[in-house]
């Protein structure tokens, strides 16, 4: 499936697949400046998100750093700290404590209703 989702980012023109490895082959995929572009609408997506689809007690599972000036860029799409556009390259990202364990957590209870070794 994440396979599928990069191959479509590549063939619409978001994502470059670069080789890192050539023994055996092993790519890793950067965004284009097509993708580049596109970065405002994701910070937009983030934004909405975080406003109207979580509760405000259960915090935001991502904070960004504005490397710019060294404090939280908040939502977008300006940072919340110094007031000018962030761009990608300017951010730092970090997950916030409790959402480290969320996957984990989610992984263990699936195995639990399914089974061993039925994934």
């Amino acid at each position: 499936m994440k396979a599928a989702r990069l191959k479509k980012l590549e063939t619409d023109g978001l994502v470059k697949r670069r080789v890192y490895n050539k023994r055996p082959p092993r790519y890793e995929h950067h965004l284009t400046e097509k993708g580049e572009a596109f970065y405002p609408v994701i910070l937009a997506l983030r934004a909405w998100g975080e406003t109207w689809c979580k509760l405000p007690k259960e915090g935001r599972a991502v904070n960004y750093t504005h490397l710019t000036c060294g404090k939280p860029a908040g939502l977008g799409p300006n940072c919340e700290s110094c007031g000018k556009p962030l761009r990608r390259e300017d951010l730092i990202a970090e997950q916030a404590p409790k959402y480290r364990t969320e996957p984990e957590a989610r992984w263990e209870a699936s195995k639990a209703r399914v089974g061993p070794f039925r994934h």
